[in-house]
């Protein structure tokens, strides 16, 4: 069964879908009225606003604009202001020999061609750069670099009423480009460094700006502020290094085509030590320390000594080829660090070598008196064997007529063997003195006085050394 609406209801109806329509029309009208109101606001306050008071369009702005000719053309340079806002320095490679920077780079120079009535500053997408004359600046000593792009590209224009355009970049690590109208970019600059006295070296870096095609007579670039045009390094808080010192200057660049434009950031850079002194210095130190333990051992304890030695040089070597894994494999560099550990490494070698010599000369010396007392007991033994020779004949008191004779003879022969013995101990005692004298030249007398002598020289020369090595480096 269908249900028809009476004629009462369907005027109803009507009337109601009339009262809709005017609520839609109303809300439209009212929307449309805040949009005009909003965009009348930002020209002027509140939404009242004239045409002498609205700023122009770019497209006004760009109305006979040619963005291939720079400023000024055939009436003098243009005028380039930069400033650096460095942001970090994220790495510094000795290795490489460069460093990464995120720096802020702005530029500012005069268009005449952009001049607005008015007051106030136009601030444009940094994606309108394109339609703009901008200057062609560069960094000659870049190995890399990239321009920020999240979420777009990070640069900033603005256009001043008297022509006055304001470029910014971001630069990124190592690489520091910025017109002053901000832009961001990260770059890495070669940085010629000087490491005979790493790790307590001080190196001096430089942020070069050029101009790639507009020479001297097309563009001219300055320091909007001289030093107090770059921020940031004051505050910078490095790994290894801290900002010693920071200056600008301006030069040119020489080139086969002419003389271009240069302005030159330098900024010194000091190694912090402490950390090589806790790595490197102490161990090694230490180790040194440890070779002279084998002083106050006995040198008949041969394996204990050895050990000591054989373990405190194989310990240095390793530190040292750790010590230089994170350094430039270059013969030209004699650090400081290298020689403080050839040092080290030659004490505890020749604490190895001492007791090498003093076991060396404890044996010959041992050998020399095995050879005395050798002598000595022949030397007993033949006298014995002649006093018993001579005892028999004394005694004898038979026959005197017929033994008077060999008595006699025998006396002289006594006479003679005296002599011949006494001639016999004198020469045994002369090669005694000979070889005592060899010896004395060839041996110590005592060779535990090796080690006692050890135990004040090695100190003593390695403190000497130590202190020569820190005055040298720290103050020359």
């Amino acid at each position: 069964m269908i249900c028809i609406p009476d004629l009462h209801s369907f005027h109803s109806s009507a009337s109601c879908y009339h009262r809709m329509l005017l609520y839609l029309l109303f809300w439209t009208s009212f929307f449309l009225l805040l949009t005009n109101g909003e965009r009348g606001f930002y020209g002027n306050h509140f939404g009242e606003w004239n045409d002498s008071q609205l700023q122009p369009t770019i497209q006004k702005l760009m109305k006979g604009y040619n963005r291939y000719l720079r400023p000024n053309f055939n009436e003098g340079p243009v005028e380039i202001g930069m400033s650096l806002d460095i942001a970090s320095i994220d790495a510094i490679s000795e290795i490489n020999m460069d460093y990464t920077a995120t720096i802020f780079l702005r530029q500012r120079w005069r268009d005449a061609r952009l001049i607005f009535p008015g007051n106030e500053s136009l601030s444009l997408d940094g994606r309108l750069v394109s339609l703009l004359w901008i200057p062609d600046t560069f960094i000659p000593d870049s190995k890399r670099s990239f321009l920020h792009d999240v979420t777009v590209e990070n640069r900033l224009i603005r256009i001043f009423s008297n022509g006055t355009v304001l470029y910014a970049l971001r630069l990124p690590s190592g690489m520091i480009q910025s017109i002053f109208l901000p832009f961001s970019i990260t770059a890495t600059i070669a940085c010629n460094m000087d490491l005979t006295k790493y790790p307590m070296d001080r190196q001096e870096c430089t942020l070069q700006l050029e101009s790639w095609g507009y020479n001297l007579q097309d563009v001219v670039f300055y320091w909007t502020r001289g030093n107090d045009s770059v921020k940031g390094l004051d505050t910078l808080r490095l790994a290894q290094y801290s900002v010693e010192s920071y200056y600008t200057t301006v030069s040119e660049a020489a080139y086969e085509t002419g003389f271009y434009p240069k302005l030159i950031l330098h900024f010194a850079l000091r190694r912090n030590v402490l950390f090589f002194i806790l790595e490197t210095y102490v161990p090694s130190t230490l180790l040194v320390v440890l070779s002279w333990v084998s002083f106050w051992i006995s040198q008949s304890s041969v394996p204990a000594r050895t050990c000591i030695g054989v373990t405190t040089v194989l310990t240095m070597t390793t530190l040292m080829m750790g010590a230089r894994t994170s350094l430039p494999n270059a013969n030209c560099f004699i650090k400081a660090i290298d020689v403080y550990l050839g040092i080290c490494f030659t004490f505890i070698f020749g604490a190895l070598l001492e007791y090498a010599c003093a076991h060396f000369c404890t044996m010959q010396h041992q050998t020399i008196l095995d050879v005395q007392r050798e002598l000595l007991r022949e030397f007993e033994e033949s006298n014995g064997s002649t006093y018993l020779s001579k005892s028999p004949k004394k005694t004898q008191t038979e026959e005197p007529t017929r033994q008077e004779v060999p008595e006699q003879s025998v006396a002289c022969e006594g006479n003679e063997v005296v002599e011949q013995t006494k001639v016999t101990g004198c020469g045994l005692d002369t090669v005694k003195e000979i070889s005592r004298k060899a010896a004395s030249i060839m041996t110590i007398e005592n060779p535990h006085n090796i080690d006692r002598h050890s135990r004040i020289l090695f100190p003593m020369a390695f403190l000497l050394v130590n202190i020569l090595y820190w005055l040298y480096y720290l103050l020359f």
